[in-house]
């Protein structure tokens, strides 16, 4: 509910839903839909291993006991799994019955041929890359280093598709969306941080000339408007958009920019267009900016 295109149909869907379970640290805005909410701990609160980009398998070490209820993700999944394996019928089933995430690591060891060398011992101080083909390997930093495995490279010619919705009299801007620097996808984690307080508020980037263009001063209140919606913001005018674009990070409940984007799907890809779609900007009263609860119940407005 704040990362899909096209929220007011997301919306619709989700209330269609006959049951839905969330398994999460925060009710997000997701989670406001779940009949069942099922509390996980943070990386903080459990052990583990992870792989990064790098390919690099690294451990997770618990440094403080869950809070509440929360508890590790392998054993909300593992509890789940026996409680339907009973359900039907197979009460002496040997799966799902982990005592410790190393046992995991070890069964993914067994069957994905490129963590077959992986072990907690060998990644106790420092973590090892993937491909790790046997116990003995030291693990692959570079992949390719000795052949590519289809040449060097294959191009493919493709025929330029313009955007879907393009810039017209009502809607004469392309709306881009993206993140910042302080918050990551929906803002599940970062927005129940203190890098919140870095970048607390949603804002709309807006060009100068188009600015001056449409009579916007710099932190006014704006509306912005697409075929699919409408939100309210504070207007930031900058020269790094560009004349006829405008730009909002997708973070903001109170000001979620995917109300606003099209739900149409790259051809080949399959990728919603996130990047272009028409909308206008118009100021808007100050007394029609949403305030986050969380915010609201911190006490810095």
């Amino acid at each position: 509910m704040m990362s899909e295109p096209n929220l007011n149909l997301t919306r619709q869907h989700m209330e269609q839903l006959e049951f839905v379970v969330a398994q999460d640290l925060f009710i997000n805005e997701s989670g406001a839909y779940a009949d069942v909410f099922l509390p996980a701990t943070s990386w903080a609160e459990k052990d583990g291993t992870f792989t990064n980009t790098d390919r690099r398998v690294q451990r997770v070490r618990q440094a403080i006991s869950p809070r509440g209820f929360a508890r590790p993700d392998w054993q909300i999944i593992c509890d789940l799994a026996q409680r339907l394996e009973k359900r039907l019928g197979r009460k002496n089933s040997a799966y799902w019955q982990y005592q410790h995430p190393s046992e995991v690591l070890s069964e993914m060891s067994r069957g994905v041929p490129d963590y077959a060398g992986v072990r907690y011992d060998r990644i106790d101080n420092v973590g090892l890359q993937t491909p790790v083909i046997d116990e003995n390997h030291p693990g692959t930093p570079f992949l390719f280093s000795e052949r590519f495995p289809r040449g060097r490279g294959k191009f493919h010619p493709l025929e330029y598709s313009p955007s879907a919705e393009v810039p017209d009299e009502d809607y004469p801007l392309i709306l881009t969306t993206g993140r910042v620097l302080e918050h990551w996808h929906g803002g599940t984690l970062t927005r129940h941080s203190w890098l919140d307080d870095l970048h607390p508020e949603a804002l709309v980037d807006i060009n100068p000339e188009d600015a001056k263009r449409l009579g916007i001063l710099h932190g006014q209140a704006v509306r912005v408007t697409s075929r699919r919606g409408s939100i309210v913001l504070r207007a930031k005018v900058t020269e790094k958009s560009t004349r006829g674009v405008v730009f909002i990070p997708f973070f903001f409940a109170e000001a979620a920019a995917n109300e606003l984007t099209i739900d149409v799907l790259d051809p080949l890809a399959k990728i919603p267009e996130y990047k272009a779609c028409a909308v206008r900007v118009c100021p808007a009263e100050e007394s029609e900016l949403r305030l986050p609860e969380a915010r609201q119940v911190r006490g810095r407005y």
